[in-house]
C-alpha cells in the first residue's frame, strides 16, 4: 500500500474513533473520570490497532470504485526470462507529490518520536541523579496508601534537586520523583501527594501516556489525536484526584494543598520545561478545572470496575472492527494495469500490440497502444502476469504481480533486445585467426541522419553490424567437448564494454579465458534507437569440439 493511501485511510479511521470517544466522554461528563479515561484509552488503543485489524476483518465499502485509484501492486523480477526486469509500482497521482508527502510524514514522525525518546531519556537521567528518600514517615504513608490501592509492586521514592519536579514513571519498579523541598512537607501534604502519585501507579497511567505519545508521533499531523491525548492526560489527573478524595481527604484541604503546590512551582516558571511522557500532579494548565471538579459534591468519584472496563473494551472493539474493514473492499475485485509504452530513449511507441498472460491460468488479455502510446488492461483477476509487446528489436517480456482491486498505473520502458551469436571451434582444424588485425578495423564514419531521428514517436532500431572478428583458440592441452556461455555488452562506440563467462565450471576456466580474449576484440557498428546510440547486451555461445 502506498504511503499516500495509508495516511488517508488511517487518518480517516483514527479520526472517527477519536471523535466517537471524545463525544462519549462529553456525554458522560457527570460520570466518574476513571470511566471517561478508560474510554479514551481504549479508543486510542483501537486506533493504533486499525492497521492490524484491517488484515483480519471482512472488507466492506459503500463508496463506488474509482476509475483510477491509488496503485497497490507488487512487481517482481522475472527469473530466467531473457530481458526481464523489475517494474516499480507508482501512484496514479503524480509520483513526486506522493514522494513529498511521504517525506513530510517521515520528518514529522522522526521529530515527534525524537521528543518522546528524549523525554524518556531525561526521566532516566533525572532518576539517576536523584537520591532515595528513606524517612520513615514517608515509607509508612507510602505503604499505607499502597495497601489501600492494592499495589504489591515496590515503589521507589526519589528526591531530586529540581524545585518543581513532581512526577511518576516506570512499570516494574515505579518511581515517584519529588522536588527538592519535599522532605520539609507536612504529613497532610505528603499523604495527598503520595495518594495522587500512587493512584497513577495503580491505574498504569504511565504506560497509557507513553502509548498515546507514540500514537501521536505516528499521527502528528492529526489535531484530533493531539486533542485526545491531552484529554487522556487531563482525565487521568481527575481520576487520581477522585482516588485521593476516596482516601478520606477533605476536598477543601486537597484543593488548598494543590493550590499551594502550584503557587510554589509557579515561582520557578521561567525554568526550562521538562518534556516527558509522565503524569505531573500540579500542571498549571488543568489546575482550575480540577479544583472545580474536586469541590463539586455532585460528581461521581467511584473507581471503574473490572466489569465496566470489559464492557467499554468490548464496545470500542465492536465499533473499531467494522471500521477497520471499511475501504478494504476497494482492494478486492478486478484489477487493472495501464500505462504508457516507451522505448529505451523515452519516446512513446504508438500502435503496438500488447498481450498480458496469467502465469497460472494461461488466460490472455490483448490490447494495443493508442496514438499517445497509452495502454489499458482491465478486468484482471489477482495473480502473476507476463506481458509482451510486439516491438521488433526490443526485449518485451516482463513479469508482474497485481493484487485484487488494485489499479496499476506504470509506464513500461522497453530495452533493446539481446544479440545472440554461436560459434564453433574444432580441435583438429587449423587455428582460426581474425579476418583483420585488432587495430586494423575500418574507421567508423559519422552516421547519416535517418527518417527515425526526427520522429516524435519511438521504436526505430538500427541494429549493429560486426566489422571485426576474432575466433577463440582451442586450448592446446585439452581435447574434449566444452560449451562456454558468455554475457557481453556492446558500447555506444561498437566496442565490447564487458564480457564474462556465465556458470563456468572451474575445470573449464582455460576454455572461458580463450573465449573472453577473443570476444573482447570484436568490433561492431553502433546500435541506434531513434538515432541515438545505445548499449546492447549480447549472448555468445562458444562450442569447443573435438573432431
Amino acid at each position: 500500500m502506498t504511503i499516500e493511501r495509508v495516511l488517508v485511510e488511517s487518518t480517516m479511521k483514527v479520526s472517527i474513533l477519536v471523535l466517537a470517544a471524545l463525544g462519549a466522554t462529553a456525554w458522560l461528563r457527570d460520570r466518574p473520570a476513571a470511566l471517561r479515561h478508560w474510554i479514551l484509552a481504549a479508543a486510542l488503543l483501537a486506533a493504533a490497532a486499525t492497521a492490524l485489524l484491517q488484515g483480519v476483518v471482512p472488507p466492506w465499502d459503500i463508496r463506488p470504485a474509482p476509475a483510477s485509484s491509488a496503485v497497490l501492486a507488487t512487481i517482481v523480477e522475472a527469473p530466467g526470462i531473457p530481458g526481464a526486469h523489475s517494474i516499480t509500482s507508482t501512484l496514479v497521482r503524480p509520483w513526486i507529490a506522493a514522494r513529498t508527502l511521504g517525506w513530510l510524514w517521515a520528518i514529522g514522525f522522526a521529530i515527534s518520536l525524537g521528543g518522546v525518546v528524549a523525554g524518556l531519556a531525561r526521566l532516566a537521567w533525572l532518576a539517576s541523579r536523584s537520591q532515595p528518600i528513606v524517612d520513615r514517615s514517608w515509607s509508612s504513608i507510602t505503604a499505607d496508601v499502597a495497601g489501600h490501592y492494592g499495589i504489591a509492586r515496590k515503589v521507589v521514592l526519589l528526591q531530586s534537586d529540581h524545585p518543581t519536579l513532581l512526577l511518576t514513571w516506570g512499570v516494574r519498579a515505579p518511581k515517584i520523583i519529588l522536588p527538592a523541598a519535599a522532605p520539609r512537607w507536612p504529613a497532610d501534604r505528603i499523604r495527598i501527594v503520595i495518594g495522587h502519585e500512587l493512584a497513577h501507579v495503580q491505574r498504569h497511567d504511565w504506560v497509557m501516556h507513553v502509548g498515546a505519545a507514540l500514537l501521536r508521533s505516528v499521527h502528528w499531523f492529526n489535531p484530533l489525536v493531539w486533542i485526545a491525548c491531552a484529554r487522556l492526560r487531563r482525565e487521568s489527573e481527575h481520576a487520581c484526584d477522585d482516588e485521593v478524595l476516596n482516601l478520606g481527604i477533605d476536598n477543601t484541604v486537597y484543593a488548598a494543598e494543590l493550590l499551594d503546590l502550584a503557587r510554589t512551582f509557579n515561582a520557578y516558571r521561567r525554568m526550562p520545561f521538562l518534556i516527558s511522557p509522565a503524569p505531573a500532579m500540579a500542571r498549571p494548565s488543568s489546575l482550575e478545572r480540577r479544583i472545580r471538579a474536586m469541590l463539586n459534591s455532585h460528581l461521581h468519584r467511584a473507581p471503574i470496575t473490572r466489569a465496566a472496563c470489559i464492557a467499554v473494551f468490548l464496545g470500542v472493539a465492536g465499533f473499531a472492527l467494522p471500521l477497520a474493514g471499511f475501504g478494504a473492499a476497494a482492494q478486492s475485485g478486478p484489477a487493472s494495469f495501464a500505462g504508457t509504452l516507451l522505448d529505451t530513449v523515452g519516446r512513446i511507441m504508438p500502435d503496438v500490440p500488447m498481450t498480458l498472460t496469467n502465469v497460472d491460468t494461461k488466460q490472455k488479455y490483448e490490447t494495443r497502444t493508442d496514438g499517445t502510446g497509452h495502454f489499458v488492461f482491465a478486468g484482471l483477476p489477482a495473480g502473476d502476469y507476463e506481458t509482451d509487446a510486439e516491438a521488433p528489436g526490443f526485449s518485451t517480456r516482463y513479469r508482474l504481480t497485481v493484487k485484487a482491486g488494485q489499479n496499476l498505473q506504470q509506464p513500461v520502458t522497453l530495452q533493446v533486445g539481446s544479440l545472440m551469436e554461436t560459434i564453433h571451434i574444432v580441435k583438429s582444424a587449423a587455428p582460426a585467426v581474425s579476418t583483420r588485425a585488432p587495430g586494423d578495423f575500418p574507421p567508423l564514419y559519422p552516421r547519416q541522419s535517418g527518417p527515425c531521428d526526427q520522429s516524435p514517436t519511438g521504436g526505430c532500431v538500427d541494429p549493429p553490424t560486426k566489422i571485426g572478428d576474432r575466433k577463440p583458440l582451442y586450448p592446446s592441452n585439452r581435447a574434449e567437448d566444452v560449451t562456454i556461455l558468455l554475457q557481453a555488452r556492446i558500447g555506444v562506440d561498437g566496442r565490447i564494454n564487458s564480457v564474462a563467462g556465465q556458470d563456468v565450471r572451474p575445470e573449464d576456466h582455460d576454455f572461458a579465458q580463450a573465449a573472453v580474449e577473443a570476444v573482447q576484440q570484436w568490433r561492431f557498428t553502433p546500435t541506434y534507437v531513434d538515432g541515438i546510440p545505445v548499449e546492447v547486451p549480447m549472448k555468445v555461445i562458444v562450442n569447443f569440439r573435438v573432431e
